[in-house]
């Protein structure tokens, strides 16, 4: 059982060996060679070994030009670290990431490690089996300015994306607990507007309710929104960390599905130089702990991920694992315009999720989730936008708006 390290570092051409056996060698048992021989035999099962060194000769330091990216991968023994995230990350990255330029790119779990991890209780197919959808990507939106609003405004715009014709509605990440929408109203209040909706239309939404405060107090509060009902909830996890959000997955007396929101990761994945990867803190390391849903900033908005780098974390969240699939909801400056790209992207296990692309429709909410749905019918079935506007009011408008 072991975990190997995908890094990325800077230096001159024919300095990595050194830097890599350092990184080895001080995540691991400090020094090697100044060890007598019986002490070398008697920890030599604990040493980090360096797997692979590879050198990009082409590709230059963005600010210090005689320096090059290398990519350097090294392989920690399972003996050193008990097998959960706080262990692993400490393991490969603690001190190492307070040494300046250097990013964690990927980690590789070996098959009975990643036992270890179950992954989302629920994932793609059980999703779709819930909302009986199986053909094309679900649609999300999300609450807007909610906050100092009282339940029964939130109740009104609940309704309205139901009518719409949306798969999810989510609350808004910085709606927390309040005394105008607290968390347990808000739960019953939007179990009995979306019953209404599906008595009328035939149509289930589900909602994902912000489930927040000291996290102490989760794992009650979680457990009382499943008796109350709730479908769903969404978790500011990397604030939290992914341990708390693998241990609510795991337990048994909550079993309900969780969207992983993506607040503030950017402290940890920004950088192109430092800090820690994308697709592994949102893509595989999420699906590992256990959501159902990841979300992260869309490569075409004004809070963009650079594309390849957008594509690359779909794929941890959708590709063949050991554990379940998570949906990949790439978010932010998502329109109906979109919609094809969104499909060719991502394929048909993604969430389209929009915030403003639903609310600033000229017709409101209804009209913004209809667009949204004439969108992806009109994209599965071969009709451009251009031509499926001739048949759809809905998605003219939003065509008109957004381009």
């Amino acid at each position: 059982m072991s975990i190997v390290a995908l890094y990325q570092v800077y230096g001159k051409s024919g300095s990595f060996e050194k830097k890599a056996e350092g990184i080895a060698l001080g995540l691991t048992i400090g020094s090697w060679t100044d060890l007598p021989l019986l002490e070398q035999e008697q920890l030599k099962k604990h040493k980090g070994i360096v797997v692979s060194i590879r050198e990009f000769q082409h590709i230059q330091h963005p600010l210090k030009t005689d320096l090059i990216k290398a990519e350097i991968k090294i392989s920690y023994p399972s003996i050193n670290f008990s097998p959960d995230i706080p262990a692993i990350l400490t393991t490969v990255f603690g001190k190492l990431s307070l040494d300046g330029e250097v990013k964690l790119l990927d980690l590789e779990f070996s098959p009975e490690l990643l036992a270890k991890f179950p992954g989302p209780r629920f994932g793609i197919e059980s999703i779709r089996k819930v909302l009986e959808v199986h053909n094309r990507p679900l649609i999300m939106s999300i609450f807007k300015g909610v906050i100092g609003r009282d339940i029964d405004y939130l109740a009104e715009q609940l309704r309205e994306q139901a009518l719409g014709g949306v798969d999810f509605v989510k609350d808004d990440e910085i709606l927390f607990e309040n005394p105008l929408t607290p968390f347990e109203k808000r739960i019953t209040t939007g179990q009995k507007v979306l019953r209404q909706v599906y008595e009328e239309t035939g149509h289930r939404t589900l909602y994902a309710v912000n489930l927040s405060g000291r996290t102490s107090e989760l794992r009650t509060k979680a457990i009382r929104a499943k008796e109350l009902g709730a479908d769903a909830l969404l978790l500011n996890v990397h604030a939290y960390g992914l341990d708390v959000l693998q241990e609510l997955v795991e337990d048994n007396n909550i079993q309900l599905p969780f969207m992983a929101h993506p607040a503030y990761s950017g402290a940890f994945t920004s950088s192109p130089i430092y800090g820690v990867a994308s697709p592994l803190l949102l893509g595989k390391l999420t699906r590992y702990a256990g959501a159902d849903f990841s979300l992260f900033p869309s490569p075409y908005g004004s809070v963009a991920l650079e594309k390849t780098v957008a594509l690359s974390l779909g794929e941890e969240l959708t590709k063949t694992s050991a554990v379940k699939r998570t949906f990949p909801v790439p978010s932010a400056g998502i329109h109906p315009s979109l919609v094809p790209q969104l499909i060719e992207d991502y394929g048909i296990d993604s969430i389209i999720n929009a915030g403003g692309g639903v609310h600033g429709h000229p017709d409101g909410a209804i009209g913004g989730g209809l667009a949204f749905r004439q969108a992806v019918t009109a994209t599965l079935d071969g009709i451009s936008l251009v031509e499926a506007v001739k048949q759809h009011e809905a998605l003219k408008k939003a065509i008109e708006l957004w381009g």
